[in-house]
């Protein structure tokens, strides 16, 4: 079979293309930046190696790899990887590349973007406001319905000109009111750059997940977050399979926005849902594999494997049948969820949340006994990844 290269097996997200592709007989090379990388432990891993120190070492490395398996194919994990191997796109003419190019990275990438395309696919977008100046965000303050949630459009570039003037870019942050609002964005006068403005969207995070070619979706699956770290919105700690008999209207919107955006090969495009009244706000597209990827392969929607054979070796594969209701969760950052509720309740950024102690308790344990409950990283058939994380976890 044609080899497989994953650069970035540090993740969930890494292992899970491992084991996605290793449990098909897909020799697999991985790539991790140390030691404490669980996809170094894995079972289906035919050979691990230690990333290079820096951008040159890395590219120089893959083409090594490259001359040595013949033709492969190779998987990228983080954004900031894709846009370094789409800028030597030319140095990589082995390889068939499971990303997409810089042309779509970007348009999904900047929010604007994405947010124009969504209203040309009539895909619900939250209002939003892009100040240009701290007087445009002034002008427009009185008029928002609070609170509003602050993210950058482009958080990658947003990031490297706010280290330069020595500012952290928080990824979200909530505001409550028009003082709050104002007093935060001043701090960033002296960059003249600034968040966009987006009032809040209740209800829970949905994320619609697709394989397409050609404008065709050749696989899709949807879940619904329960659990996110931090509580008030990121990284989903705790999420359940949906059926796809439930929001199907919405899931052409989603569709006909990635055709929209010309876009070809994996993607997620997240929503808000507010099931009271039963509406859903687009909040981004990811176009890459995303966190909860161990979900869907656990639920029977195989995404690398199927991308694997769609986009490297051009053999589409027949939509599969995938159980509802499967749960998974991320056990080092749900717990530390668990900890902030029970212990740093008023540190939750997001006011409208509201939590019970002693649910929460419950349900973190109840969870154990759960037959449908799942893991990130650990499963019986391949413990060691697991293990290889907890190891690394006491000794820090």
């Amino acid at each position: 079979m044609t080899p497989a290269v994953v650069l970035g097996i540090d993740t969930p997200i890494g292992l899970a293309i491992v084991r996605s592709l290793g449990r098909h007989g897909v020799p697999v090379t991985g790539i991790a930046r140390g030691m404490a990388a669980p996809g170094l432990s894995s079972r289906y891993l035919r050979e691990g190696l230690l990333r290079a120190d820096d951008a040159q070492g890395t590219l120089e490395q893959l083409e090594s790899l490259s001359r040595r398996l013949g033709p492969a194919c190779l998987f990228a994990i983080s954004e900031g990887d894709i846009a370094l191997l789409n800028r030597h796109r030319d140095r990589l003419a082995g390889y068939r590349l499971m990303f997409p190019d810089a042309r779509r990275m970007d348009a999904v990438l900047d929010k604007h973007r994405t947010y124009a395309a969504a209203r040309a696919a009539g895909v619900p977008v939250p209002r939003t406001v892009q100040p240009a100046t701290l007087d445009d965000a002034a002008a427009a303050a009185p008029e928002l319905r609070y609170p509003v949630v602050l993210k950058w459009a482009e958080p990658n570039e947003a990031g490297i000109l706010l280290r330069r003037a020595g500012l952290e870019l928080d990824k979200t942050r909530y505001c409550h009111d028009a003082n709050e609002l104002l007093a935060y964005l001043r701090r960033f006068e002296p960059v003249g750059r600034y968040p966009m403005i987006q009032e809040y969207c209740a209800g829970y995070g949905l994320g619609q997940f697709f394989l397409v070619k050609d404008g065709v979706a050749h696989a899709v699956f949807q879940h619904r977050r329960l659990h996110e770290w931090p509580p008030e919105g990121g990284v989903s700690t705790l999420c359940e399979s949906v059926g796809l008999e439930h929001h199907a209207a919405l899931r052409e919107r989603s569709l006909a926005l990635l055709r929209e955006l010309d876009w070809e090969g994996i993607a997620m495009v997240e929503y808000r849902y507010d099931p009271q009244r039963g509406e859903a706000a687009l909040m981004e597209i990811n176009g890459r594999f995303w966190g909860s990827l161990p979900l869907a392969c656990h639920a029977g929607v195989d995404f690398p494997w199927l991308a694997y054979c769609l986009l490297g070796n051009g053999a589409a594969q027949p939509q599969p049948a995938y159980r509802a209701g499967m749960r998974c969760r991320f056990m080092i950052p749900e717990t530390k969820r668990l900890a902030r509720l029970l212990f740093q309740p008023g540190a939750v950024a997001d006011r409208q949340l509201a939590f019970s102690r002693g649910r929460e308790l419950l349900g973190y344990l109840a969870d154990f006994l759960r037959p449908s409950m799942r893991y990130y990283l650990f499963t019986w058939s391949d413990p060691a990844p697991f293990l290889r994380d907890l190891w690394h976890v006491v000794r820090r």
